[in-house]
């Protein structure tokens, strides 16, 4: 993995920890998000859906995990002690469920998550450096 690549995967990861920390918050309190961009209405109608969890697992936790991961496996990568195809791998499978989630979004609930569209964003950034 090229140093521009694990820049911006460390970047975007910083981001999407942030993101999904918030949303693991309001997952735990059980409490509304703030709703950027969006009528207030879709982030609640996209955060208490049917589809907001992945076996009885809130998606938050599991983008929480992602990120964890791709930091971890970004460093160990530039450390030369993991393989570049791991940490790889799982960027595709975050970008892949990020296009789930937003097709979910759009065409499914009809509204939108400011913060599941930042994730979609990180997701298809760090995909698009892996095809450089």
């Amino acid at each position: 993995m090229n140093p521009t690549t694990a820049l911006i995967f460390y970047i975007f990861s910083c981001i999407g920890l942030a993101d999904t920390i918030y949303l693991s918050y309001h997952a735990i309190t059980k409490t509304d998000v703030a709703c950027w961009f969006f009528p207030k209405e879709w982030c609640q109608k996209v955060q208490y859906s049917q589809y907001s969890k992945t076996l009885g697992i809130p998606n938050a936790y599991l983008g929480l995990l992602m990120y964890i991961a791709i930091l971890v496996l970004t460093y160990f990568t530039q450390a030369s002690l993991v393989a570049p195809w791991i940490v790889k791998a799982v960027v595709v499978l975050g970008f892949a469920f990020s296009m789930y989630f937003t097709f979910i979004q759009a065409f499914v609930l009809r509204a939108f998550c400011t913060w599941c569209v930042i994730s979609a964003v990180n997701f298809t950034v760090m995909f698009v450096f892996l095809l450089i």
